[in-house]
Protein backbone atom coordinates (compact mmCIF):
# COMPACT_ATOMS: atom_id res chain seq x y z
CA UNK A 1 0.00 0.00 0.00
CA UNK A 2 1.29 3.66 -0.78
CA UNK A 3 2.31 5.83 1.94
CA UNK A 4 -0.58 8.41 0.74
CA UNK A 5 -3.69 10.08 2.30
CA UNK A 6 -7.03 9.05 0.85
CA UNK A 7 -8.58 12.63 1.65
CA UNK A 8 -6.00 14.89 0.92
CA UNK A 9 -3.36 13.21 -1.17
CA UNK A 10 -0.45 14.04 0.94
CA UNK A 11 2.67 11.67 -0.42
CA UNK A 12 6.21 11.54 1.13
CA UNK A 13 8.37 14.41 0.52
CA UNK A 14 12.54 14.15 -0.68
CA UNK A 15 14.83 16.65 0.87
CA UNK A 16 18.59 16.97 1.75
CA UNK A 17 19.92 15.34 5.20
CA UNK A 18 22.63 17.94 5.85
CA UNK A 19 25.70 17.35 8.22
CA UNK A 20 27.50 19.14 10.46
CA UNK A 21 30.20 19.66 8.05
CA UNK A 22 27.16 20.07 5.10
CA UNK A 23 27.57 16.87 3.61
CA UNK A 24 24.45 16.31 1.62
CA UNK A 25 22.64 13.36 1.33
CA UNK A 26 18.61 12.67 0.29
CA UNK A 27 16.07 11.78 2.98
CA UNK A 28 12.59 11.20 2.53
CA UNK A 29 9.92 12.90 5.17
CA UNK A 30 7.32 10.85 5.75
CA UNK A 31 3.34 12.45 6.09
CA UNK A 32 1.66 11.28 9.41
CA UNK A 33 -0.72 8.71 8.34
CA UNK A 34 -3.09 6.32 10.92
CA UNK A 35 -5.38 3.86 10.13
CA UNK A 36 -9.06 4.94 11.59
CA UNK A 37 -12.23 3.32 11.32
CA UNK A 38 -13.80 6.74 10.68
CA UNK A 39 -18.38 6.54 11.53
CA UNK A 40 -19.87 7.68 8.35
CA UNK A 41 -23.50 9.15 8.97
CA UNK A 42 -25.08 8.64 4.71
CA UNK A 43 -23.80 4.92 5.20
CA UNK A 44 -25.05 3.92 8.54
CA UNK A 45 -21.34 2.50 8.85
CA UNK A 46 -17.62 2.66 9.92
CA UNK A 47 -15.24 3.04 6.88
CA UNK A 48 -11.33 2.26 7.07
CA UNK A 49 -9.52 5.13 5.75
CA UNK A 50 -5.72 5.68 6.14
CA UNK A 51 -5.95 9.20 6.27
CA UNK A 52 -3.19 11.90 7.80
CA UNK A 53 -4.11 13.06 11.45
CA UNK A 54 -4.54 16.96 9.31
CA UNK A 55 -7.59 15.40 7.29
CA UNK A 56 -8.74 14.03 10.42
CA UNK A 57 -8.79 17.73 12.15
CA UNK A 58 -10.65 18.64 8.56
CA UNK A 59 -12.80 15.76 8.97
CA UNK A 60 -14.16 16.53 12.47
CA UNK A 61 -14.68 20.52 10.93
CA UNK A 62 -16.22 19.74 7.98
CA UNK A 63 -17.52 16.12 8.49
CA UNK A 64 -16.75 12.58 6.60
CA UNK A 65 -19.35 13.10 3.53
CA UNK A 66 -18.21 16.81 3.19
CA UNK A 67 -14.56 16.38 2.46
CA UNK A 68 -14.83 13.03 0.56
CA UNK A 69 -16.62 15.46 -1.68
CA UNK A 70 -14.59 18.24 -2.27
CA UNK A 71 -11.79 15.39 -2.30
CA UNK A 72 -13.65 13.11 -5.13
CA UNK A 73 -13.74 10.11 -2.93
CA UNK A 74 -16.54 7.46 -3.25
CA UNK A 75 -16.95 6.61 0.34
CA UNK A 76 -19.13 3.44 -0.96
CA UNK A 77 -15.83 1.71 -2.01
CA UNK A 78 -14.67 1.32 1.70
Amino acid sequence: MARKCMLTGKRPNVGNKVSHSHRKSKKRQYPNLQSKRVWWEQGGRFVRLRVSTRALRTIDKKGLQAFADGAGVDLSKF
